[in-house]
């Protein structure tokens, strides 16, 4: 089944390289558009499976078109497509809600390959970003306070331990090993954590436990195969 996607980047000959490259690898851009407007139109009027979003645009900032497409819950995924490696950029893209921090240099195939995977439900980083990731998250760890502890009060304990865990970079497999309960039921534990934490992603719940001191890594994509919850 052919990938549907929108291109939203202000460089017309990038746009127009980008759309062929896509299309030679089997994937249908139905939409390349040069500014948020457009790109708001193009999105609710064709619905594609996938959106390409540029970081940098010259009127409004791509983090928040990105909160805005991120406002309607059938919003498809968004996937930051840059050639930022800021490590606040990777970091504040996941928080707001990105479902991918992909890089302009990457190879044609690399690409495809993680749209694919990012409409199937995963998260996806630049591999080559692993590293920024990781020092991102170990440069905010505010020692964790037992008279407050922010926006975790919601979770009960088994959700904190698994929450402690995800922090660790576990994948569901290796927290279910772990804590001696089945992947499923991890996978349960997850999706509750993300809505009561109100990210949209494993790797964001990672990054916001550990700019709160849970733990001291996190891992830029899912190394046993599991699903992004």
């Amino acid at each position: 089944m052919t990938l549907t996607v929108t291109v939203i980047d202000d460089h017309t000959l990038f746009r127009e390289g980008l759309q062929g490259l896509l299309e030679r690898h089997g994937l249908k851009v139905l939409d390349s558009v040069g500014d948020a407007e457009s790109g708001y139109a193009a999105i609710a009027k064709r619905r594609p499976e996938v959106v390409l979003l540029d970081l940098r645009l010259p009127q409004t900032d791509g983090l928040e078109i990105l909160r805005r497409l991120r406002e309607n819950e059938k919003c498809p995924p968004v996937v930051m497509l840059t050639t930022s490696d800021d490590e606040q950029d990777l970091v504040e893209a996941l928080r707001s809600g990105a479902s991918g921090y992909l890089l302009k240099d990457m190879e044609p195939d690399a690409l495809v390959m993680a749209l694919r995977s990012i409409v199937a439900g995963e998260t996806v980083v630049a591999p080559s970003l692993a590293p920024a990731l990781a020092r991102a998250v170990q440069g905010h760890e505010p020692e964790p306070s037992e008279s407050d502890e922010g926006p975790f009060d919601v979770l009960t304990p088994r959700e904190s331990e698994i929450l402690a865990l995800l922090a660790e970079g576990l994948s569901n497999r290796g927290i279910g090993n772990n804590l001696g309960i089945s992947e499923g039921t991890v996978k349960v534990h997850v999706k509750a954590i993300l809505r009561k934490l109100e990210v949209t992603s494993r790797v964001a719940a990672a990054v916001l436990a550990v700019e709160h001191g849970w733990g001291s890594r996190t891992s830029a994509t899912d190394q046993d195969g599991d699903d992004p919850e």
